[in-house]
């Protein structure tokens, strides 16, 4: 099984839609869904102390999934991308007003995202493939006021 870790860290004001924690280590399967589902994370009961949600397992990696319309046929998969992160993101990380993170399949309008100190725009946006060290950082320039 291999897998990837990122380092993800949110700005701006992004972090309290993300229990209030800036920074995250997060450990990802290198080939995930083409789709971008997020397997359900496994239900933990009352008694057990909750990990935090960064510490999570690893999503199950390539290989043969079994898919219950197809059976054994083997899932389209994709190398890890930025794209598929942002929906891990709002779909294990993010605690609250998921419409503040993201408009459909990408980031909200005025939440910059920066890919190893450079904007995304010049590294593919969301079709950046993702490397095992890389540095994503979601700063929100939308203020109150």
């Amino acid at each position: 099984m291999s897998t990837i870790t990122v380092k993800v860290e949110f700005g701006g004001g992004l972090e309290l839609l993300f229990g209030n924690k800036r920074v995250h280590s997060i450990s990802l399967p290198s080939f995930v869904p083409a789709d971008n589902t997020i397997a359900p994370s496994s239900p933990q009961n009352s008694e057990t102390p909750q990990l935090a949600k960064s510490d999570d397992p690893p999503l199950p990696a390539n290989g043969p999934n079994q898919d219950p319309v197809k059976g054994l046929e083997e899932t389209k998969e994709k190398r890890l991308d930025v794209q598929y992160l942002m929906h891990y993101l709002r779909s294990r990380l993010l605690t609250e007003r998921p419409e503040l993170f993201m408009d459909g399949d990408t980031v909200r309008p005025g939440v910059l995202v920066l890919i190893n100190d450079t904007d995304w725009e010049l590294e593919g946006e969301g079709t950046y493939e993702i490397s095992d060290g890389d540095d994503i950082v979601f700063i929100s320039t939308l203020h109150g006021g």
